[in-house]
């Protein structure tokens, strides 16, 4: 077996080089100031919406199995505000049976281009019909037709076998609007602690965490 090609830790010559780029990009010690979270985390989304190459809005969400072992995968954000981080999927995947039964979560940013992470803990939600309705009206016709063929997480024994899917439940809307299955919804992460990543030279990164009891938000610097 070919061993991977792991790449080196950076020489000093290489910190050195990027340390002006890395001071631009991170070097804004009024993060430190900050007094709650969210309004931090939109403006680095908004700077990650300019550099990042494809979803920005991408995240790790992490969720728990009925072996307790943690499970993750790659879903996107789809809102946030003062009340939490929103998301969309089937409940009878993998991770909404995991949500349902444990109704706790962990999401991760990483935004490459600007070397930074965001990670966010917290308990979880379910929107509501409503706001499950709105967005899964404002998605493109096909991928709500999708969330009508896919079982989502089950066995497919083809890819055959999902395209025939696909093709009948096209068949079955054509011509009408294609609405919310009841098995399609969302989750908002309610979180209680927030933690702001950043790389610097020699990894002696900044690390700025705010903790929530009830409605206050308290914050620490960690070191790195």
């Amino acid at each position: 077996m070919t061993a991977p090609v792991i790449p080196p830790s950076p020489s000093r010559e290489e910190y050195a080089r990027d340390y002006a780029a890395a001071l631009a990009a991170n070097g804004d010690e009024t993060i430190f100031d900050r007094t709650e979270p969210v309004g931090l985390f939109i403006e680095w989304l908004a700077q990650a919406r300019a550099h990042e190459i494809n979803d920005s809005n991408a995240m790790t969400l992490s969720t728990i199995d009925a072996d307790g072992l943690p499970d993750a995968r790659i879903v996107l954000l789809k809102d946030v505000d003062e009340r939490g981080f929103t998301f969309y999927s089937n409940s009878e995947s993998a991770k909404g049976v995991e949500l349902a039964a444990r109704p706790v979560a962990a999401l991760t940013f990483h935004w490459k281009t600007l070397r930074r992470q965001v990670r966010i803990r917290g308990t979880v939600e379910p929107v509501t019909a409503e706001e499950a309705d709105a967005y899964f009206a404002s998605r493109a016709r096909e991928s709500r037709i999708g969330a009508w063929a896919s079982d989502q997480s089950r066995p497919l024994d083809a890819r055959e076998t999902l395209e025939a899917a696909v093709a009948r439940e096209t068949a079955r809307f054509d011509g009408a609007e294609v609405p919310r299955p009841a098995r399609w919804t969302g989750w908002r992460v309610l979180p209680r602690s927030v933690e702001f990543w950043r790389d610097r030279p020699f990894r002696l990164h900044d690390r700025l965490q705010f903790t929530r009891d009830g409605d206050i938000w308290t914050r620490r610097r960690l070191w790195p």
